[in-house]
């Protein structure tokens, strides 16, 4: 038989509490399973019984909906005759049977979807006897389906990580570049600093091979290395070279050598040899998966990695993995390099072949006002321009056109100029974050730069100003830190995501990405999986539209920023059009660009650049891959246009040039 509740030991006693057990008996409520009780501002009833079904005996005590009668205040305000009557109403034998059917229709419902998905019902039947005090039945029962719901959900997601983690054996990546596992291995590091000579000895002996590819971080060096490939004299004709990039093709007919970016590598056609360029990118936080796969996926006989010393240790474990005999070069600077005894400090101090060296857009445009307002002119590199853009600048600076650079750490990796002076305005950089100090290892690679081999006896680095000159000096003569040897990032393939989807049934492609994170079997993280916040941001946006696994994936790595508002804008119109089976094709923006300023020029020309991307991947819907990189190649060459009218027009407002320091030193 239910007893009242009794109050909380922190609660006074209420001395009428003996007047209500006395009037419930008198009621004859006991005998009926009814008691009456006061806690958390109310008077209320609770009714007890017990349901029968299925073999089962389900006790419970709950309370019906009527069954809050007044706040303890107003309660005492009721005399023995109002208590009485008030009871009497919502005790009566009606109340009883309504709450009592409830409770029977839940208990039914409740084994029925126990038995439906083989669990224990015991646990949520328990609750009906064990309620909150003041509660309802009916948010009683609603309470309990949620906790059954949450139950379901977690023992379907445990079932699901176990067959996601049974579909998918990270120690078992290597094995899937078929063709690589074929052929008989073997790897060549060549491993050194800026201006050591290590990329022209790789691309020497690839040039020298039957057949081979070369993979860069970027598509300004696939671009250049295709170029000079194409250059080489075989039997008295040129070497037939294509190139391939995420934004482009120049198939060759007969090729048999590709110049292309290390995430279009070809991992189904063999070759002699193949060059990955930039091979500390492996530890790289966004896209450290593409190197892997090309260190183990790339289908050649012989394959150069090529890049900083500290990559060694990593090349060293990777090779030991994939049962590859390894054999390391480590190449010296050809040219010695040397800080200046004291910084810049004045624009003034500038010289012809300086790089200045900033990390933002805005600043590099600042620091060229500067530079050209003091009579020298200009060329400009930063990550926001076209690979054309770039190589279009760096050319005038090669040729004399340009006497400074003024760029990012763009200039960085690739970009062979006659730099005499790296000039450091800064070693703070913005991490997509915060702003922190650049790691040792870039400043190197920055540093390195100066004193092309061949063109100045030595490269001289400074800072603008002083703490900077002291920081740049800290900073060369760290030690550099050695990559991991393990925790190798693998990035998910489509394939991937279809056997998460046929084993657990999962169609969206965001929880088929944190599925992949977080339950496919990674025995000893000697390989990790490994996706960007990017596109985990826009595979959530992308399964809300109609659109098969398949295109939420090719649409969630199109390589645009989604921090520029016209671009993102563009990116959801496409993945929209898609969704709805129409076909996106361009056509009379050619006649805007001449109306459009340096920063809407460089977005376009992104803009077409990522059309083409679709395009490859999406012919069908995206038909005009041709007409995009038109379209990109004339937006690429009015940025250009800009970016000398710009030099121009502050020189025109510069003192005369004689007055200046222009020599080289």
């Amino acid at each position: 038989m239910t007893q009242p509740i009794p109050l909380p030991p922190h609660a006074s006693h209420d001395p009428e509490q003996g007047d209500d057990d006395d009037l419930c008996r008198q009621l004859g409520l006991e005998a009926r399973g009814i008691s009456l009780a006061r806690m958390e501002g109310r008077v209320f009833l609770r009714f007890a019984g017990t349901v029968h079904c299925d073999g089962r005996q389900v006790p419970y005590e709950l309370v019906p909906a009527q069954g809050v009668l007044a706040k303890p205040s107003k309660w005492r305000k009721f005399d023995a005759g109002a208590r009485a009557a008030l009871l009497a109403e919502r005790t009566g034998a009606d109340a009883v049977a309504e709450l009592h059917a409830a409770a029977a229709d839940f208990v039914a419902e409740l084994l029925g979807l126990c038995e439906d998905c083989e669990m224990d019902p015991a646990p949520f039947l328990r609750a009906l006897a064990d309620t909150p005090l003041a509660e309802p039945a009916g948010a009683v029962f609603d309470r309990i389906r949620q906790r059954f719901e949450h139950a379901v959900e977690r023992e379907v997601e445990e079932r699901h990580a176990e067959r996601t983690k049974q579909s998918i054996n990270l120690a078992e990546y290597p094995a899937s570049f078929e063709m690589a596992r074929r052929l008989p291995r073997r790897f060549i590091a060549l491993l050194g600093p800026t201006n050591s000579g290590k990329t022209h000895q790789a691309i020497e002996a690839l040039a020298k091979a039957d057949s081979g590819v070369y993979l860069a971080p970027l598509r300004l060096l696939a671009l250049e290395n295709y170029e000079r490939l194409q250059a080489v004299q075989r039997h008295g004709k040129p070497l037939a070279v294509s190139l391939v990039t995420g934004e482009e093709r120049r198939l060759t007919p007969g090729a048999c050598h590709v110049a292309s970016t290390v995430e279009m590598l070809d991992t189904r056609t063999p070759v002699d040899v193949a060059v990955i360029d930039e091979i500390q990118m492996l530890g790289d936080r966004d896209r450290g998966a593409a190197w892997t796969a090309a260190v183990c996926g790339a289908p050649a006989r012989t394959v150069y990695l090529v890049g900083a010393p500290e990559a060694r240790a990593a090349i060293e474990a990777l090779a030991a993995r994939l049962e590859c005999p390894l054999e390391v070069h480590l190449l010296k600077r050809k040219g010695p390099l040397a800080m200046e005894p004291m910084a810049v400090r004045k624009v003034r101090n500038l010289r012809r072949g300086d790089a200045v060296i900033a990390f933002s857009r805005r600043e590099v445009l600042k620091w060229c006002d500067l530079v050209t307002e003091m009579g020298l002119s200009v060329a400009t590199v930063y990550g926001n321009l076209s690979p054309e853009v770039r190589r279009a600048q760096a050319q005038r600076f090669r040729d004399g056109e340009a006497d400074v650079v003024v760029g990012t750490d763009a200039i960085a990796m690739g970009l062979n100029m006659p730099i005499a002076r790296i000039v450091m305005t800064t070693t703070v950089k913005y991490n997509g974050v915060d702003e922190e100090e650049i790691p040792a290892a870039l400043a190197r690679q920055i540093a390195g730069r100066a004193g092309r081999y061949g063109v100045h006896e030595e490269g001289l680095v400074a800072g603008y100003d002083e703490e900077t000159h002291k920081v740049m000096r800290e900073l060369l003569r760290e030690k550099p830190v050695p990559l991991k040897a393990n925790g190798f990032a693998v990035a998910p393939t489509l394939e991937h995501l279809h056997r998460i989807a046929a084993a657990t049934g999962e169609q969206a492609l965001a929880k088929l990405l944190k599925r992949f994170v977080h339950n496919i079997d990674v025995p000893d993280g000697f390989f990790y999986p490994r996706i960007t916040e990017d596109q985990f941001d826009r595979a959530a946006w992308l399964d809300t539209l109609e659109l098969t696994v398949a295109e939420k994936f090719v649409l969630s790595l199109v390589p645009v920023s989604t921090k520029v508002a016209s671009l993102q804008h563009a990116w959801e119109g496409w993945a929209t059009a898609l969704s709805r089976k129409k076909t996106m094709r361009l056509g009379g923006e050619r006649n805007q660009i001449g109306q459009l300023n340096l920063q809407q020029v460089e977005d376009t020309c992104r803009l077409y650049s990522a059309y083409a991307w679709l395009a490859y991947r999406l012919p069908d819907y995206f038909p005009d891959a041709e007409l995009a990189q038109l379209l990109s190649r004339e937006a690429s060459s009015r940025v250009d246009q800009l970016l000398q009218l710009q030099n121009a027009t502050a020189r025109r407002r510069a003192p005369k040039a004689s007055s200046l320091k222009r020599r080289r030193p």
